[in-house]
């Protein structure tokens, strides 16, 4: 292995490291991702299930970065006035209000109706400056003057018009408002958007994104997540229910439990001073692990052989 490799290990151990002081378990895929995307300036488009850690890593990067969290929660119909900026109206009014002794003087000073336009025209721009600019999210991101992280959350629920308009600011880190200019960013924002799949994203916009997909973890990391979140629960208990988790996930269910699911019911049990698994605990808190009815009912019949099937596996060992 080559010194520069061996740095670059390193660099990504940091990042992995850096997470985790933040209360984030990154995979290595994770972390080599954060690192490349910050050293090739490109923003991080994040895939996967709902609740497998995809919010929480960019929030988890702003920690360990030290930098502001700019989240834009997207949805349908979000257009440029929500996401990048909006005019400052009722500042306009006001300042019309107070010009406007001011503005009479001024043009019964000019000669002809050409020179009254023209000094009217200056006012206009006036009101059309940065003064009267009311910064949304992407504008605030790109004038942060460290830098910042830029969240882009659930960008798959926003229009296709919308994702078109994206693709300035994520090549170019700028945007153009017509009133003004260009804005281009001193110091580029980390832009993680997230996507649960709702609908397909376009090529222009995947070009431009290091690609990350989130799955479900294996037991060995989801339990290091969650001793990380509920340290209150006692090794056997986690390693438990984890595992109960697990072997849900083999299961045909209309949704299946993410690591969000796992950390609440983990609380839960926690907070019900469980020590271990047992079938009426369970049955009671499915509501936590499941969010359909159906779903609750399917697993409802297998709740005693799982439950069964987990204690085999580990009491033994005890």
């Amino acid at each position: 292995m080559t010194d520069k490799n061996q740095t670059t290990l390193d660099a990504v151990e940091a990042v992995i490291a850096g997470l985790a002081g933040a209360g984030y378990i990154a995979s290595r895929q994770i972390g080599t991702a954060l690192f490349l995307a910050r050293h090739l300036v490109k923003p991080i488009l994040v895939e996967g299930p709902a609740g497998v850690g995809k919010t929480e890593l960019a929030k988890a990067a702003a920690a360990y970065l030290a930098l502001p969290l700019i989240r834009m929660q997207c949805y349908e119909g979000l257009d440029e006035a929500k996401a990048l900026y909006e005019w400052k109206y009722g500042k306009q009014l006001l300042y019309t209000q107070i010009l406007k002794d001011k503005l009479g003087q001024s043009l019964r000073e000019t000669d002809g109706l050409d020179a009254a336009l023209a000094r009217l025209q200056g006012f206009g721009d006036l009101f059309f400056s940065e003064q009267f600019l009311e910064a949304r999210p992407l504008l605030r991101a790109l004038q942060a003057p460290a830098g910042a992280v830029l969240l882009v959350d659930e960008v798959d629920k926003s229009d296709q018009e919308f994702e078109a308009f994206l693709l300035e600011i994520l090549s170019d880190y700028q945007v153009t408002i017509p009133e003004i200019g260009t804005i281009a960013a001193q110091v580029p924002p980390l832009v993680i958007l997230t996507s649960n799949n709702a609908r397909n994203l376009g090529d222009a916009l995947k070009r431009r994104c290091l690609h990350l997909h989130i799955g479900f973890p294996d037991a060995k990391l989801e339990e290091r997540i969650v001793a990380v979140r509920v340290p209150d629960a006692a090794p056997r208990l986690r390693r438990q229910l984890v595992d109960f988790v697990q072997r849900l996930r083999g299961i045909e269910l209309k949704k299946l439990p993410s690591v969000s699911e796992t950390i609440d019911w983990a609380r839960v049990l926690v907070l019900l001073h469980a020590s271990q698994l047992e079938p009426d605990l369970v049955q009671e808190t499915l509501n936590v692990l499941l969010k359909y009815e159906e779903d609750v009912a399917a697993v409802s019949l297998q709740v005693p052989a799982l439950t069964y099937q987990v204690r085999q596996r580990f009491e033994p060992a005890e």
